[in-house]
C-alpha cells in the first residue's frame, strides 16, 4: 500500500531553515547544518538515506524548492534526491504558475496549479504505477518545504511523518510546526546516528 509520508530535517529547536532563507541561500544562514547527515559516511545515516530514497514512487515538493534544485546550484548527475543518491522518482511541484523551461529536464516532472490535495492525489498516482511495475510497495514522498508540509497535516494527508533530527539549535528560521491542531503521533523508529537522530511516526 502507498503511504504519505512527510520527511524532512529540523533543528531541536524546530526550524527547517536557518534565519534568512533566500534564492542564493536557501537553507538559510546556518541551515547547511541540516543535512550534513545526508552527506555522512555513517553506515546509518547512509542505510536510512538509501532505504527512503529507493522507497519513493513520487515525491510532492512546493514551488520554493523546487526553483532551488532546478536552480543553477541545485541538484546535478550527482547530488539530488536522497544527496549523493541521486534519486529519480516522479517530482510533483505545487505551484499557481509552471515555469517556463525546466533545467533538470531528465528528471519527471509535473506541476499542479490546482492545489495541494490535487498534487497529492497526482503523486499517489505516480506513485502506484510505479509499484505495479517494480512489483513493490513504494510512497508518497513530501519533501517540502515546511509550509507545504504544514499544509499537508492540517488537510490530513499525511500517514507517516520522518524526522531527521539535527544536534543544532539555529535559534530563528522557517518553523515546521506552528499553530498546528492538535494531531496524535505513534513512534515507529528511532535511529540514533553520529549527525542525527532519525525519527519516524505513524500519524493518527
Amino acid at each position: 500500500m502507498t503511504r504519505i509520508v512527510a520527511d524532512i530535517s529540523v533543528s531541536l529547536d524546530g526550524f527547517v531553515t536557518g534565519p534568512d532563507p533566500g534564492p542564493d541561500q536557501g537553507l538559510g544562514t546556518g541551515g547547511e547544518a541540516l543535512h550534513t547527515w545526508a552527506f555522512s559516511d555513517d553506515p546509518d545515516d547512509r542505510r536510512v538515506l538509501h532505504e527512503a530514497t529507493v522507497r519513493s514512487g513520487a515525491v510532492v515538493l512546493g514551488r520554493r524548492l523546487f526553483d532551488l534544485v532546478d536552480g543553477p546550484d541545485g541538484w546535478d548527475d550527482e547530488t539530488g534526491y536522497g544527496a549523493r543518491e541521486a534519486g529519480r522518482p516522479a517530482f510533483v511541484v505545487v505551484t499557481s504558475s509552471p515555469p517556463a523551461s525546466v533545467r533538470l529536464g531528465a528528471l519527471d516532472w509535473t506541476f499542479v496549479t490546482t492545489g495541494l490535495p490535487d498534487a497529492v492525489t497526482a503523486a499517489c498516482e505516480r506513485a502506484g504505477a510505479a509499484s505495479a511495475r517494480d512489483g513493490k510497495d513504494l510512497d508518497v514522498v513530501l519533501m517540502g518545504g515546511g509550509a507545504l508540509i504544514r499544509s499537508a497535516f492540517d488537510a490530513g494527508l499525511v500517514d507517516t511523518l520522518s524526522l531527521h533530527l539535527a544536534p543544532v539549535l539555529l535559534g530563528a528560521g522557517t518553523p515546521l510546526f506552528t499553530g498546528a491542531a492538535p494531531r496524535a503521533l505513534v513512534q515507529r523508529g528511532a535511529v540514533p546516528t553520529t549527525t542525527a537522530t532519525h525519527l519516524t511516526y505513524d500519524v493518527l
